[in-house]
């Protein structure tokens, strides 16, 4: 009995994290970026977050882009041109493209950005992509 109790511990551990993943598609499925969000103990405040662009059959990358409070959970995303996006959550901005897949440096402040959509936790605690009003978004 006890030791079923010590292997139990660690799942009962990990019964309330959260591991979400939210996609936005851009020219079909082969080609997008998708949001996962990762939540290592249930009674952290901060998920970590991290992104991956593809274009398939060209391309596929993951860049880790560090923690975030799980509370009011919104990463923002922008088209800064072709291929190009920004996405902000709170102070904090990224830029990837996904031509190549690649992260680049964080964007100057004057760049042009047309937004898309938003990453959010629902009433379900499920993370989803939300298109911005008037946005021709396809996201998933």
């Amino acid at each position: 009995m006890r030791s079923t109790l010590l292997l139990l511990t660690p799942l009962l551990l990990l019964a309330g994290c959260v591991n979400e993943s939210a996609s936005y598609t851009i020219d079909g499925n082969d080609h997008a970026l998708t949001v996962v969000v990762t939540q290592d103990y249930f009674w952290s405040k901060q998920v970590g977050l991290r992104v991956i662009a593809s274009r398939l059959p060209d391309c596929q990358r993951q860049f880790n882009l560090g923690k975030t409070p799980l509370a009011d959970l919104n990463v923002e995303l922008f088209s800064t041109g072709d291929e190009t996006f920004l996405l902000r959550s709170g102070d904090e901005m990224w830029q990837v493209e996904t031509r190549d897949c690649r992260q680049l440096p964080e964007p100057s402040d004057n760049v042009q950005a047309q937004p898309i959509g938003v990453f959010h936790m629902d009433a379900k605690k499920r993370l989803v992509f939300e298109p911005a009003e008037g946005s021709v978004a396809n996201g998933r």
